[in-house]
């Protein structure tokens, strides 16, 4: 059977990093697509180094991996069932050039106008 899945969005919060008792590097962040839907997704080992390291909320992404669905037990001793995508590969989906011009003092975003209200490319 197969179990692969490709989504592009952006960050909603920076990944959140957490380590196994054994040491194993766990990332745990959620995609918003353009649809408004929250995916939730986790990344383990280099993946989630790499997440933890370079993405930040409001970057866009592209992460493929397998839908995985799991039990467990919340505090009020309650059964339940979470599904997220287990990333085996993330890319980035927009730039650093873009990230640049968001930070600039005084600039409104992305593209970089010509001073004629349309795009300087």
């Amino acid at each position: 059977m197969l179990n692969r899945t490709v989504i592009m969005g952006r960050f909603t919060a920076d990944p959140e990093l957490r380590r196994t008792q054994s040491g194993t590097a766990v990332a745990s962040f959620t995609l918003a697509d353009r649809e408004t839907d929250f995916i939730d997704l986790v990344a383990w080992s280099g993946t989630a180094e790499l997440v933890a390291k370079y993405f930040t909320k409001g970057r866009m992404a592209v992460a493929e991996g397998r839908i995985q669905t799991r039990s467990w037990t919340d505090k009020h001793d309650q059964k339940r069932k979470s599904t997220e995508i287990v990333v085996e590969n993330i890319y980035f989906a927009d730039s650093k050039e873009k990230e640049r011009y968001a930070q600039e003092p005084g600039y409104g975003g992305w593209p970089p106008q010509d001073g004629y209200g349309g795009p300087a490319y």
